[in-house]
């Protein structure tokens, strides 16, 4: 039964090489420090990884053993060096349907290779178990294959560790963002990589692709939601009336015939929702034609008067927006575009916009304006196919183009903004009422005056400036976006259509190409990483409007329900995760881990820590007020997930209405 010579050195090898990756993970990206919550467990799992490792290669001939031995060594250290060049780049990690976006990930191999190059150090630390391996395997270990009774004892031993670590995880806290909160109810990669281990998670984050997982939340019972709640008691958009954005559904028919529990609960959910008022912002822009934009790592720090003086002038003569935000999802910038142009929560460990390809989205732009007849057009200068844009844009109404499907343009990389405004234009300016939508690419990382073609061209814009490279690559990158709407502004002046064309442009997510310290250069201050790091602009501007400024909490939740307020349109404020930021009703800002900010303060769900706003009371007690507004994002991110996996407005719409 025992285990002797150079087989038991490969086992200990490949149990000290795997929780060596995770140290050196943990060492490189640990928010609270080596030591924080975490290393035991993380410890714990690992083992089972390193026992199943070596018994696979334990069952065949000593050069097969071998050569998986050294196959399952590269894999780990290619999984731990990539998430680690993902998670420096874009502050998370990527979930398993990442390698099914793997050949068009290739399309930046520039900027993969300046990550890597950066970051040599580390890498070369991943992989030096697998070097070791290679060069000194055949020397130091046997690849026997070992008799079945010892591989029955450490299959034994592996079960056992397996168990006594979910027991351990099971006997913990159940607090947000606990271990068994983690394990067992919520997909937040970069706590769960700090307390769970990397192994564990994108194993906990493959069942969950593989089986459809939905996060586990406790829903109110029926008895305590009515079927339409009352209206608040303000003054009202019709005296004497309260008038809703909503539309004919009967849900209480709807819950009554469903033989579904979880369509049921979705019925009963949305019946519940406080809708939005009408207002006096309700329709002013009837009739108006649309482009809609959202600016790859656009952000309200590109906003110069001399810089970028056309954005200038849309922040500050449209409505300005002063506390607007951007939060970062699971896939930054297809999630932060889904957000945009859906109003609602991507789910968590999966490409929301692509899966959604086949889904009814009746309150998309595209879809709303087609059925007014509208002529839409949506636009990407970047290869059409990226994130699958080619299957979600025409399934939200557009007629859609992208580089390879109807787009030419220059070839260089990033492409041009600019460029593609003065082909694209032409398109549909002279068929109102139209709608555009375009997702730009030209302020893509990285930020340097080598690689980056658009941010060469418009070096000598921003030689003079005080900043890094990094920063006045960045700057420059957005004076392309810049130069782009002086060219649409002016076009549409010239066709003199100008004064009856809204123009919104929004972000996918803050430009995380930049390092912390340039994102402080830039900002003139420290900029706080939980909430400060992703406040953005919103821009709702045409030509001649009257500024105004608002400062109540808004999101990138809030631009479907408000556009669609602004101009009229029939939609049910009850079906979206956003609300219209001209309404009464409360701002609420979602973060990806359950944090929000309100008008009433802060809340930072990883620490558990609420900082109330400067005009509350200072002995208010806001226990209860947490608990109810954390009950309700947490609503919010699961009736959002179901939308989505269920196909929810076919279901209610099933003719195909609105």
């Amino acid at each position: 039964m025992k285990l002797k010579g150079k087989p038991f050195l490969l086992l200990l090898y490949t149990i000290a090489s795997i929780l060596y990756l995770e140290t050196v993970l943990r060492l490189k990206t640990a928010s609270d420090g080596f030591f924080s919550q975490g290393v035991g467990l993380t410890v714990l799992f690992a083992l089972p990884f390193a026992l199943a490792v070596f018994l696979l290669c334990s069952l065949f001939t000593p050069g097969t053993n071998r050569r998986l031995a050294i196959a399952f060594f590269a894999l780990f250290s290619f999984l731990f060096s990539s998430q680690l060049m993902y998670n420096i780049t874009f502050r998370t990690y990527y979930s398993i349907d990442f390698f099914g976006m793997a050949g068009e990930a290739t399309d930046f191999w520039r900027e993969t290779l300046l990550i890597v190059a950066r970051n040599f150090h580390w890498v070369l630390a991943f992989f030096a178990p697998l070097i070791v391996l290679v060069v000194w395997g055949k020397k130091w270990f046997e690849f026997d294959r070992i008799r079945w009774q010892p591989r029955t004892a450490l299959a034994v031993v592996l079960v056992l560790i397996q168990v006594a670590s979910v027991t351990m995880v099971y006997a913990g806290t159940r607090e947000p963002f606990s271990p068994y909160d983690l394990y067992f109810q919520r997909n937040y990669p970069n706590l769960s990589v700090e307390r769970l281990g990397l192994l564990t998670t994108m194993r906990l984050n493959s069942q969950r692709v593989a089986t459809g997982w939905t996060p586990v939340l406790d829903i109110p019972p029926t008895s305590e939601q009515p079927i339409f709640p009352p209206g608040k008691d303000k003054e009202r958009f019709v005296p004497g009336q309260v008038e809703y954005n909503i539309m004919d559904i009967n849900f209480k028919d709807l819950y009554a015939a469903e033989t579904d529990e979880v369509i049921a609960s979705m019925h009963r959910y949305f019946a519940s929702v406080q809708p939005t008022a009408k207002n006096e912002y309700t329709g002013i822009y009837e009739g108006y034609n649309l482009i809609f934009i959202t600016g790859e790592a656009f952000s309200h720090l590109a906003v110069h008067e001399e810089v970028t003086p056309t954005l200038y002038k849309m922040v500050h003569e449209g409505y300005h927006f002063t506390n607007f935000y951007t939060p970062v999802w699971g896939a930054s910038t297809t999630d932060g575009e889904y957000v945009a142009c859906t109003g609602l929560i991507p789910k968590s460990g999966v490409r929301s916009f692509p899966r959604s390809h086949e889904n009814y989205l009746p309150f998309v732009m595209g879809n709303q304006l087609a059925r007014l007849g509208y002529k839409t057009m949506a636009y990407h200068n970047h290869t059409h196919s990226y994130y699958r844009r080619h299957l979600s844009h025409p399934n939200m109404g557009y007629d859609y183009k992208g580089i390879g499907s109807g787009l030419v343009m220059t070839n260089i990389w990033p492409r041009s903004d600019l460029e593609m405004m003065e082909i694209t234009v032409p398109e549909y300016i002279d068929n109102e009422p139209f709608h555009a939508y375009y997702m730009t690419v030209s302020g893509h990382l990285e930020y340097n005056f080598f690689g980056h073609a658009i941010a060469r061209r418009n070096r000598h814009l921003v030689e003079h400036l005080p900043y890094s490279d990094a920063v006045r690559a960045y700057l420059a990158a957005n004076i392309e976006l810049d130069k782009a709407l002086e060219h649409l502004l002016n076009e549409l002046e010239e066709a003199g259509i100008a004064d009856r064309t809204l123009i919104v442009l929004s972000s996918d997510h803050w430009p995380y190409g930049l390092r912390d310290e340039e994102i402080d250069e830039l900002a003139g201050h420290y900029v706080e990483r939980h909430f400060e790091l992703h406040r953005n602009a919103l821009i709702i501007y045409t030509p001649g409007m009257e500024p105004e400024t608002i400062e109540q909490p808004a999101s990138s939740l809030d631009i479907i329900p408000t556009i669609s307020n602004l101009l009229g349109l029939e939609f049910d404020s009850r079906l979206l995760m956003g609300r219209d930021i001209f309404s009464d009703a409360d701002p609420l800002v979602i973060y990806r881990c359950g944090s929000f900010i309100t008008d009433k303060g802060r809340y930072n769900a990883q620490t558990n820590k609420f900082y109330p706003a400067e005009h509350m009371p200072a002995n208010w007690d806001y226990t209860e007020y947490v608990e109810e507004v954390s009950a309700e994002v947490n609503r919010k991110f699961y009736f959002s997930a179901l939308i989505l996996d269920h196909d929810y407005y076919r279901i209610l719409f099933p003719d195909g209405r609105p």
